[in-house]
Order: structure tokens, then C-alpha cells, then sequence
């Protein structure tokens, strides 16, 4: 009999408007069935979750911190287990899984150190003023109250601490809408969390896929919408959120630019992990890569070493850098834009090769405008190489995309980088590292259609309070 899943919000029976398969990518086949939460049950899970805002909002930070840490440590008990989960519904090879457990943990903890040394506020002087003689004001973080966290796929561990434990930090409930091939790693987290200690109520999570997303966004009692997704959804969720506070990492299609004074080996390898690491399914995966027409050659001669090094095979074996795409339908849209890029005038560097969900990489040369794999985002094992002839074109290039989340360029010449770091439209940039390293403590967000709002630690914490004043008439 096939599992049926179900929303988690202790203490409720949930109802659900039908549902729909949940595939596993390597074979196919349909391991359960996941409930559409739709209208009701999100209604269930908000007036949940708002019940324990009103509960515990004088919660002190120590407590927050608490829960944090042993939520933390649940998941780290667990971790093998949960590592597991993702290499199956996600696809991604079990050492990416295992990393990103360990790396959701880490984040956890963060925020609870985060929240014991941050600045609640400050004292204004209002007496700048002749009017605010004899007063005093202060202002002080406060929480909105119900947060919706809506996640991807590709990360279901990382992509959600990134938005729960920062919201919980902050002082608010979290309602969390997973994407389906995430949604039984994100059930797994509320119930260790649960069994922490945290109290029922503090985080929900609501199963389903587009019909629960939206009446989540729009429930009038969730005040803040954190999402990582695609842009067009983004979009589509911000309009249904109206005038709530709104946070969105959306589409990427970065680009890695090598000049000629770079270490080319060094670009190579790193460029080769950033696009083609877990199927390239990441947001900030290498998908363009400019190089200098002076190094072209020898660029892509150890680029395509590079990528010709990594392994293709079974999520479980832990030696695997490429495991199956999260669906036949994405596998066929990877191959649709290559053959596009191809009719297009592209050269195949690195043809792809396919077997079900499973793509192997592909590498395009000189990769025209008026190709899909310029413009759009790929979100899978492709990458386009085009030659740039001097550092103008070069920022020319990197910037004409509608997206703009994190970029990378490699140099050894101090001044081009502080160039592109002026010039290059991306909300984070890396000199000499791929555009897929990250670090949680910086703030991580796009420009353009790329997203609002920033991540990482101290910065999501702000992102999800709001600035409270106070002003005080010190005699009559």
C-alpha cells in the first residue's frame, strides 16, 4: 500500500483536497502519495501556529536559543536518516545529502548565537529637535507573528533551516510549504523538533503544491512570506501576499567569468563542481561561463578534463557527484534547451547522455543571445561557454541576463575585481571562488529578477522582525 503524507500540526486533524504521486527519480516509481493541505488545511496550520505565537511571543532569547540548539542536535541524531530521505525523493548523491545535514545544523546553531549577541535596538536623540525636548525614543526588534516558509526541492533541509530557525529566532511561528520532493524531509524535522522540545504550534508544516502555497501567502493572519523558488512563482505568490512583508530568492542564470590573468586550472575545477554538482540543480550553479578569447583554448581543454572527472551514478554510492535530475519532466527540459542552443549555432563540447531522470553533463560553445540557455535558467547539468574579447564586453555580457543572484570572476588583478565588484549586477559576488560557494554568515539575496531580501544569519533574523519606536514624554 502506498504512504499517504500528511500535514504536521500536533494536536490537529488536518483535512486535504485530493492529492498526487510523489516519484522517486532514480527508478520512477511512486514511493507515496502526498495530501494537498488547499485552503482548509492551511487555515488549520495558521490558526495553529498563531495560537502559539500568542502563547509564547515573551518567550526570552535564552529559550529561543534553547530550542534552536536542541533542535539542532535532533538533527544531527538523525542525520543519517534524514540524508537518506533527500538522496531518494530528491535524488541528490548521499554525500551532497550528508554534507547538507551537517550544514543545517551548523546554521541552527548560528542563529542561536546569533540572537544572544545581537542589538535589540537604539536610543534616538529626539531632542535634535526643538519639539522633542523633554523626550526620549527607543526602537527595538519585534516579531511579525506567523511566517509561511515556502522551499524548493533541491535543498529540502538547508533551504528550510535557512528560513526556520531565523524566524524562530526572531520570535515567530513558522507555517512551512515544502515542495513536494521535499515534503517528507521537511515532516521529519518538525517531528524531531517536536520531540526537542519545542513547543506544538511553533512549527507547522502543510503538504501540497501550488493550492496550498498560494492560500498560505494570502491567509490573513501570516504577515511575512519568505520563498525560494522560480521567478515566475515568486512573482505569482507576491501578488497573492498583498502588502505583508515579502522575501524571495528566485531564478539565477550565473555567470563565471575567467580573464587571462586568472589560474585556469584552478577556474576549471571549480567551475566544472559549481555546474554540475547534484545535477546543476542549484540556484547559484555555474550555468554561463565568459572567458577570454586569449585563454579560450586552454580553458575548456581542462574545463571539459574537469567535468569529464566527475561521476555519474547511484545517489548511494558515495563516491557520485551526479545523480539523477528530480524528474523525468526536468531531464527533458535540460535536453530541450541544449538542443535548442545547438539549432541555435551552438558547438557541443560535452554531449549529453540519458537514462530516465539521469543526465550526464553537458558543455556548449560560443552559446548565442537568442538561445534559451542564454536567457533562461537551465537549473540542471548544462553550462554555456562563450569568449569575451576585453573586460568591457566581459561585464557587457555578465550583465545582460534579467537575473542577478550571485556571480563569480577569476583574477589575480586586484583592480578587476574591485571593477567587477562595482560594475557586475549581482547581490553577491566571489573573486576566485565558483558561483556556487556560499557561506551563511553574508548576506545572500539577487537583484533584478533574482529576488528581494537578503539571507544568512544576522540578516535573515532582521529580514523577519520588524523596527518597533517607542517615545516617551519625560515630564509633563
Amino acid at each position: 500500500m502506498v504512504q499517504i503524507i500528511n500535514s504536521f500540526v500536533p494536536g490537529q486533524i488536518v483535512p486535504s483536497e485530493g492529492g498526487f504521486d510523489l516519484v522517486r527519480p532514480e527508478d520512477g516509481l511512486v514511493i507515496a502519495r502526498i495530501a494537498e493541505a488547499g485552503e482548509t488545511g492551511v487555515a488549520v496550520a495558521v490558526a495553529s501556529a498563531r495560537a502559539a505565537f500568542t502563547t509564547q511571543r515573551k518567550t526570552p532569547l535564552h529559550q529561543r536559543a534553547k530550542w534552536l540548539r536542541d533542535g539542532a542536535a535532533a538533527l544531527s541524531a538523525d542525520a543519517a536518516q534524514v540524508a537518506a530521505l533527500i538522496a531518494e525523493d530528491v535524488g541528490k548523491p548521499i554525500r551532497l545529502a550528508r554534507f547538507e545535514v551537517q550544514r543545517g545544523c551548523e546554521f541552527m546553531l548560528a542563529c542561536a548565537s546569533a540572537i544572544e549577541t545581537l542589538t535589540a535596538g537604539e536610543m534616538l536623540p529626539l531632542d535634535a529637535a526643538a519639539a522633542g525636548t523633554g523626550l526620549i525614543g527607543f526602537t527595538r526588534r519585534v516579531p511579525y507573528g506567523v511566517v509561511a516558509a515556502i522551499t524548493p526541492f533541491n535543498a529540502p533541509v538547508n533551504l528550510l533551516v535557512q528560513k526556520v530557525a531565523p524566524a524562530i529566532a526572531a520570535g515567530n511561528a513558522v507555517v512551512a510549504k515544502p515542495a513536494p520532493a521535499g515534503t517528507r524531509t521537511a515532516l521529519r524535522l518538525a517531528a524531531l523538533f517536536q520531540a526537542a522540545g519545542w513547543p506544538e504550534g511553533m512549527f507547522n508544516v502543510v503538504t501540497g503544491d501550488r493550492a496550498a502555497a498560494l492560500a498560505l501567502a494570502t491567509h490573513p493572519d501570516v504577515r511575512a512570506v519568505s520563498f525560494t523558488g522560480g521567478t515566475a512563482a515568486g512573482e505569482a505568490l507576491a501578488r497573492a501576499a498583498g502588502a505583508k512583508k515579502f522575501l524571495a530568492e528566485l531564478g539565477s542564470n550565473a555567470a563565471n567569468i575567467v580573464l587571462a590573468d586568472a589560474d585556469l586550472s584552478a577556474a576549471a575545477a571549480k567551475i566544472a563542481r559549481a555546474g554540475f554538482e547534484a545535477s546543476g540543480q542549484q540556484c547559484i550553479s555555474a550555468q554561463r561561463v565568459l572567458v577570454d578569447r586569449a585563454v579560450l583554448a586552454a580553458f575548456t581543454a581542462q574545463f571539459v578534463e574537469a567535468v569529464a572527472g566527475l561521476r555519474v551514478g547511484p545517489v548511494a554510492d558515495a563516491a557520485t557527484d551526479i545523480g539523477p535530475m528530480v524528474s523525468l519532466a526536468a531531464a527533458d527540459r535540460v535536453l530541450a534547451m541544449v538542443q535548442d542552443a545547438v539549432a541555435h549555432g551552438a558547438e557541443l563540447l560535452l554531449a549529453p547522455r540519458r537514462e530516465g531522470a539521469l543526465l550526464s553533463p553537458a558543455i556548449l560553445l560560443n552559446v548565442p543571445a537568442e538561445a534559451r540557455l542564454w536567457r533562461e535558467e537551465a537549473f540542471g547539468p548544462v553550462v554555456a561557454v562563450v569568449p569575451f574579447d576585453g573586460i568591457d564586453q566581459a561585464i557587457t555580457l555578465a550583465n545582460d541576463s534579467p537575473f542577478g543572484l550571485q556571480g563569480a570572476v577569476f583574477t589575480n588583478n586586484l583592480a578587476h575585481a574591485f571593477r567587477f565588484s562595482e560594475e557586475f549586477e549581482v547581490g553577491s559576488l566571489w573573486v576566485n571562488e565558483a558561483s556556487r560557494f556560499r557561506l551563511d554568515m553574508y548576506p545572500f539575496g539577487g537583484v533584478k529578477q533574482s529576488g528581494v531580501g537578503r539571507e544568512g544569519v544576522r540578516y535573515a533574523i532582521e529580514e523577519l522582525s520588524q523596527i518597533k519606536f517607542t517615545g516617551i514624554r519625560l515630564s509633563a
